[in-house]
């Protein structure tokens, strides 16, 4: 058979990772002309997301990480903050460069300060001739962890041999942008970061707000990592799982469900049977591997006991004994500098019934139908030293698609979208984000053994903080990715004749402002960046 099966094609990664990519810009107007099809070397990798902002104030460099990954060795280093900059920090940005060529599958890797998980972050596939690529992230937020000395960690898994060449050059610097005249301190940062070490967490007593942020990635090389495409026992596919693709982050204190959350669909650069589609252009969140955050304030008065709680975060819906998903886990802690034990209760736990409905029809093509949800409302007190404050945490998460596959699933097509909806009050303020998530896409292969992918992946938000019924402030984001690609099975790479366009439009606007950016690539050449704000 000419045929293959889509899951045994898609590269698999090998470890855990993200974040912002940039760049430099072609202007439209000086956009060369693509080539018939794909050559040895296309434009570096590019996304169309926003650098970080700065102040503009004095800064300081420090270097955190450099080395090259070859195999599955970690680079251990320490980091001391830059005495030149003080501690009063307005943004902290890092980044991250790197360089490889030859022939690479995507890979995902981590790095830790303290133990603390401040970049994940995936890998590119290179050319023959080599690419280099960036990533920027705030990690301003980790400024309790970045104030001191502390040791550095990071991994990359990668595997060299004759075959598959490409070793990941890679260095990650951190910048201090200071707070100078009018240009303050960073406010609202935690006074504490705590990593989620051996599921138990002791907080200070005097903690008044807590967050718990998840780097959730599916990955491994499994069928995890494609987890949206597994199908029951029961239907006639290469992926399994028992209950299908429906899948939920959840995050439990002491046994109680505490958090829920729906995982983003991430894509790799060597997903969907067809990396041509992200030589250039990633699919979001790609290179930004945001962690899902939960805030499990509600639980505050339980956890200031002085005593140690048991803290679990796992994924629902996968089959017993399946590996392939990686949660690490950090907690952000506020305290409250008036008191040295803040006391209170938790009031209110309501968890809804989860749904997951999976309907099965054979014929051709073979048809699945998803429907699932589930809700969770928990509500707590304190008494602080500022009187008392009472947080309500309500989260719905819905998910619904249709996945079809014909014969040798050959097509392979899957329409998904994904909800998460949020709304936090804390006393007379409340902010409600709605989250959506899409994916809409179909690998065929046709007679003459070409493959050809065509993709769309969304990711879409709102925020509105609300008090007493007036707005005071919202944002929008809407980053949408779209891919057409194709190329020969089973030839060298030099007879591949691979075609391929993509697109991506970020646009983020809102009372902070706007931004609009659009990219367009043809056969790895960027033809098109546009900005409109």
């Amino acid at each position: 058979m000419r045929q293959r099966k889509i899951m045994s094609m898609i590269s698999g990664l090998t470890l855990a990772a993200g974040v912002l990519l940039a760049a430099p810009a072609a202007h439209a107007d000086e956009a060369p002309t693509p080539p018939a099809e794909f050559t040895t070397d296309w434009h570096d990798p590019v996304t169309a997301a926003p650098p970080v902002d700065t102040p503009g104030t004095r800064s300081c460099q420090v270097t955190l990480a450099a080395a090259q990954f070859r195999d599955f060795t970690p680079y251990k280093g320490s980091y001391a903050p830059p005495k030149e900059c003080g501690t009063r920090w307005n943004k902290v940005v890092l980044r991250l460069e790197g360089t490889v060529k030859g022939r690479q599958y995507d890979r995902l890797g981590y790095l830790t300060v303290g133990g603390v998980e401040i970049l994940r972050t995936s890998t590119p596939e290179p050319s023959p001739d080599g690419i280099a690529w960036s990533v920027e992230k705030d990690v301003t937020r980790y400024r309790d962890t970045l104030s001191r000395p502390q040791p550095v960690e990071m991994l990359i898994g990668n595997v060299v041999n004759e075959t598959y060449t490409g070793v990941l050059d890679v260095r990650v610097t951190l910048t201090f942008h200071t707070a100078q005249g009018t240009v303050r301190p960073a406010a609202g940062t935690p006074d504490r970061v705590l990593p989620l070490t051996g599921a138990t967490l002791t907080t200070p007593r005097n903690t008044e707000r807590i967050l718990a942020e998840v780097y959730a990635t599916g990955s491994g090389g499994g069928c995890e990592e494609f987890w949206y495409l597994t199908v029951p026992d029961a239907a006639p596919y290469s992926c399994k799982a028992t209950d299908g693709p429906y899948r939920e982050v959840q995050i439990s204190v002491d046994g109680k469900l505490a958090g829920i959350a729906a995982p983003f669909p991430h894509v790799w650069t060597g997903g969907w049977s067809n990396p041509f589609l992200w030589y250039v252009t990633p699919a979001p969140r790609a290179f930004d591997v945001q962690p899902v955050v939960y805030d499990l304030t509600p639980f505050a008065a339980q956890l200031n006991d002085g005593k140690a709680h048991r803290v679990d975060v796992s994924v629902a819906g996968v089959p017993a004994g399946q590996s392939g998903w990686s949660v690490p886990t950090n907690v952000l802690l506020w305290q409250d500098e008036g008191r040295a034990v803040v006391t209170g209760a938790l009031d209110r736990h309501e968890v809804g019934t989860p749904r997951n409905s999976a309907v099965y029809t054979p014929g051709s093509p073979d048809r699945l139908e998803i429907t699932g949800g589930h809700t969770l409302t928990v509500a707590g007190h304190l008494d602080t030293s500022h009187g008392r404050v009472t947080t309500t945490v309500t989260r719905t998460v819905g998910h619904g698609s249709t996945h079809r596959w014909g014969a040798d699933e050959n097509p392979d097509a899957l329409t998904a979208h994904w909800t998460d909806d949020e709304t936090v009050t804390v006393g007379r303020t409340a902010t409600r984000t709605h989250r959506a998530y899409a994916m809409d896409g179909e690998i065929t292969v046709g007679a003459d053994n070409r493959l050809r992918t065509v993709l769309t992946v969304g990711d879409r938000a709102s925020v509105d903080v609300v008090r007493d019924g007036k707005r005071l402030s919202w944002s929008r984001l809407d980053d949408t990715y779209t891919g057409d690609a194709a190329f020969t099975l089973g030839v060298p790479r030099e007879q591949r004749h691979a075609v391929g366009t993509s697109a991506e439009r970020y646009r983020r606007y809102g009372s902070d402002g706007c931004y609009d950016r659009s990219l367009k690539t043809v056969q790895g050449t960027l033809v098109e960046d546009l900005r409109r704000c």
